[in-house]
Formats: C-alpha cells, structure tokens, sequence
C-alpha cells in the first residue's frame, strides 16, 4: 500500500524530519515520481489521485499464499486501504449491520462512517475491540482528513516517512519508503493511530503520550525518529465524550 498526503494536509510529528545533511547518500524524492515508481512495480498496481493533495496507491495480493490480505475498497468519497484480517469480522459485520459479504476495508470505512455523522465514541475504543493483525489508511475526500493505524501484535508493519516536498508518505513496503524519503522515515508506531487533526496517539494506552525516540542507522546519520508510549507519563483531560473525541472529526467542528 502506499499513501502519499500533501504537507497542506497532513502535518506529521516534527521529530520525522531527519536533520541528517542535504549531502546524505539517500535522498527524498518528490511525491509524483515516489507515485510512479511505486505503480511501475506491477501491472495490476493501481492508485487514485485528488487534486495535489493526496494519493493512493494499492498492488493487489498476487501471492496466494500470502498470509496477509489486501483490500482497496470506496464509499461514499471515503476511501480505505487495508492491510491483514479481524479475526471478529463476522460479529463486527453484525453490530454494524453490514451485508455477509464485506471485507475488512467495507467494515472500517463503514465504522469511520458511522463515527463521524452519529456517534460520540471515542477511536481508541472501537480500535480496541478489532482483535487480528491489521493495518490501515482512510481518506475521507469530503472531510478532508487522513486516518491511519496500526494493530499492537506486530505481525503487520507499517511505515512512514517525509518527501522532497514535504508530503507524508505511509508504505508497508520498507523500501519504497527508504527509496522515498531518504533519511526522513521511521516504522509507524504498533498500536497506534494518526488523525490529520489530532496527531498522533496510542489507542492501546489511551491515557499515555507517545514520546519521540532519536533513532541512528548503521551509516551514524540521524534519521527520522521512533515513536513509543512513554509508560511514565500520562494524558490529562483528554476528551471522551461528544464528537471532540471523534476519530472522524470534520474541520468544521
């Protein structure tokens, strides 16, 4: 998968940027070329673009026996990416009251959906209840927000990293990412989610900041940096009810 999300967008955690030197033997690449690089790969690869400001980019699963599952799936101008399996898909199905057949990108555009027009609930809980290995990105167009996670049990990776101009882009392939951003990358935080309006939180430790960590590679250059929960700190009054605490909270809010 491959996201790419305009700087105008989407403004990433500041401690992504690397400050390795502009003479570093890895350098970033603008978001059009990293786009068509990443469809060159296959023939079956194909990505969908809005204006300057966001593009996705999906190569379907040509492995069978991949134990990870691809979707690209569009609703209603919000557009989903997933990575992996919910082993509780079929009761997810249910409670949202979605047809037998949906995949797992139909149940989180559907959820997302369903958060932003009706419900007050806060992300962190209903990303608790999916129980597998997932990862994801949504686009909602309408809203122009950007969600993206990544399940806690580290069987999925996600990545992300900055561009030459300053777009974000999110990748579960390590070395589109590398290829992409040069120094400015670092794996995307396991149990995690980030919100183009909200940044970036733990939703496995709601309650906790997630802290930047310096992160050196084997070359001794200063890359983008890790994130983690720092299990010493806490987060007071954080919102839990109403739609401030909305993982699809509009602009105009």
């Amino acid at each position: 998968m491959l996201g790419l999300f305009n700087k105008g967008l989407v403004q990433p955690p500041q401690e992504l940027n690397s400050p390795a030197p502009l003479s570093s033997s890895l350098k970033p690449k603008l978001s059009q070329e990293i786009l068509k690089d990443f469809v060159s790969h296959s023939t079956n690869a194909f990505s969908v673009s809005f204006g300057n400001a966001t593009s996705l980019a999906y190569l379907p699963q040509e492995k069978p026996y991949s134990t990870h599952q691809r979707y690209f799936c569009a609703v209603d101008d919000i557009y989903c990416i997933f990575l992996g399996s919910l082993n509780n898909l079929c009761s997810l199905i249910r409670q949202y009251g979605l047809s037998k057949g949906s995949n797992e990108a139909m149940f989180v555009i559907e959820a997302y959906r369903t958060l932003r027009d009706r419900g007050p609930y806060p992300a962190d809980q209903v990303l608790k209840d999916l129980e597998g290995s997932f990862g994801f990105i949504v686009y909602d167009n309408k809203a122009k927000t950007v969600f993206a996670a990544l399940g806690a049990n580290e069987k999925i990776r996600l990545f992300w990293g900055i561009a030459a101009d300053g777009s974000v882009v999110v990748s579960d392939e390590l070395e589109v990412i590398k290829a992409s951003c040069g120094k400015s990358f670092a794996p995307f935080p396991t149990g995690c989610m980030f919100h183009s309006q909200h940044g970036l939180t733990s939703f496995e430790h709601p309650t906790m900041k997630v802290k930047a960590m310096p992160r050196v590679d084997s070359e001794g250059v200063m890359c983008g940096a890790n994130f983690k929960v720092d299990v010493q700190s806490r987060v007071h009054g954080m919102p839990r009810v109403g739609s401030e605490a909305n993982w699809a909270l509009r602009g105009s809010h």
